[in-house]
């Protein structure tokens, strides 16, 4: 098994992205825990196969990359290992992309 084929661990403790998560409304959250969970459940290789997760590299900052965690948020998370360290929560499309 190469480690493309082992389950996600996720890391949701870095402070800004705690912040911004703790900053959405109710049923932002409820949507944002959901893709949590699933992607609790899945295999690196099914992170990239998602098309509704739509991970991607962030060409501008090599090693940082974008994933959809609802309709109106997107995350940027580094990999390292088995874990998606997640490092912020943006609205905007933009702000994920380390555009202004």
């Amino acid at each position: 098994m190469n480690g493309n084929d082992a389950k996600v661990l996720l890391d949701l403790n870095t402070p800004g992205f705690l912040d911004d998560l703790l900053d959405l409304d109710a049923p932002e959250v409820k949507k944002v825990f959901k893709t949590l969970k699933k992607l609790k459940g899945l295999t690196w290789n099914e992170v990239f196969r998602d098309r509704g997760l739509n991970w991607e590299e962030v060409r501008s900052m090599p090693g940082k990359y974008t994933i959809r965690l609802s309709q109106s948020y997107r995350a940027l998370a580094t990999r390292e290992g088995g874990w998606m360290r997640f490092a912020a929560l943006h609205q905007d499309h933009d702000g994920a992309y380390g555009k202004k």
